[in-house]
């Protein structure tokens, strides 16, 4: 199966460099550095990989508008860049997702469908053949990993001397393009994932050294709802190749997260997105050990409730 590789980042990097935000990173203590894609224009990570995969369709198949199917952040995403190209976009998401995301997402014009969990993928497949627009997956692709990946770029850039690099998974696309770009550029640091306990199905493929699947019912369990996917194929094998670790977190040490980002560093940060700084909160003695550190703060996109009552 061939990986991305660094040329591909590099090369997405020059792609998305007028639709990102290049986030800073943030000093949150002594050994710790926080990226906080919250920052980006859809309020995560989503817009690099999502923007990238438009950018690289030709322009008469773009025309004919894409489809994507997401937990939230990847439609909001899809549907910005959409809109930035003047194409048509139809977001398929679960009919649990929070009202903020499905707001957002229909703010950028896209049309929304809402289906039970397990029947998004299928639903979005459907669109795609009906309307004969292209259809773009939230991480199961190579110019989504690659998009993502640029994150990666500018951690190093930033720190170069960075020992480990913290990141949320749930398909994968993110901790593999990350993954893919810090190895590259600096083979000594560690590249750790982090997922909540109650969809710990990435942590224990890791470690059988194959697939694990868990039930989409189990994954439904934790708060963080962008964390629930599972790994493809595709984004496992990037796993294999370049990722340390992964570790689990409580959804305690999730809530625990959110608060302390707000008060500390002035962050709206949702569940999903605290996972990795949730993960360095557990553990701070043993992370310090590893030296300087970076939490991926993957998104920010908050029911105000639900964001309340972790304050």
């Amino acid at each position: 199966m061939a990986l991305v590789t660094l040329s591909d980042i590099q090369a997405a990097a020059d792609l998305v460099k007028d639709a990102v935000v290049r986030t800073p990173l943030l000093r949150f203590d002594d050994g710790l550095w926080l990226k906080p894609e919250v920052l980006q224009p859809v309020g995560a990570f989503k817009i690099r990989g999502a923007y990238h995969a438009l950018a690289r369709l030709p322009e008469d198949v773009r025309a004919r508008g894409v489809v994507a199917h997401s937990s939230g952040n990847h439609a909001q995403a899809v549907a910005y860049a959409a809109k930035l190209f003047g194409v048509p976009a139809v977001i398929v998401v679960p009919d649990t997702t929070p009202r903020v995301k499905v707001v957002a997402t229909r703010s950028h014009g896209a049309e929304v469908v809402e289906v039970p969990m397990t029947e998004r993928e299928s639903r979005a497949r459907e669109l795609a053949d009906e309307r004969g627009a292209t259809l773009i997956p939230p991480f199961d692709h190579p110019d989504v990993i690659a998009g993502q990946g640029t994150i990666g770029l500018e951690v190093v850039a930033d720190l170069p001397d960075v020992e480990t690099v913290l990141v949320p998974v749930s398909g994968g696309g993110l901790i593999s393009g990350v993954a893919t770009a810090v190895k590259a550029l600096s083979p000594s640091t560690r590249v750790v994932g982090v997922e909540p306990e109650l969809a710990g199905d990435a942590a224990e493929s890791l470690r059988a050294g194959a697939l694990v699947q868990w039930s989409p019912e189990d994954r439904a369990r934790t708060v963080a709802d962008g964390l629930r996917s599972e790994p493809s194929e595709l984004t496992f094998a990037h796993m294999r190749a370049y990722v340390d670790d992964i570790v689990t977190v409580s959804e305690e040490e999730i809530g625990a997260a959110i608060g302390r980002a707000a008060r500390q560093a002035r962050l709206v940060v949702e569940p999903s997105g605290a996972v990795a700084l949730a993960a360095y909160l557990a553990r701070p003695t043993g992370w310090a050990a590893s030296g300087r550190t970076v939490a991926v703060l993957s998104g920010g996109n908050v029911d105000p409730e639900v964001f309340a009552r972790y304050l």
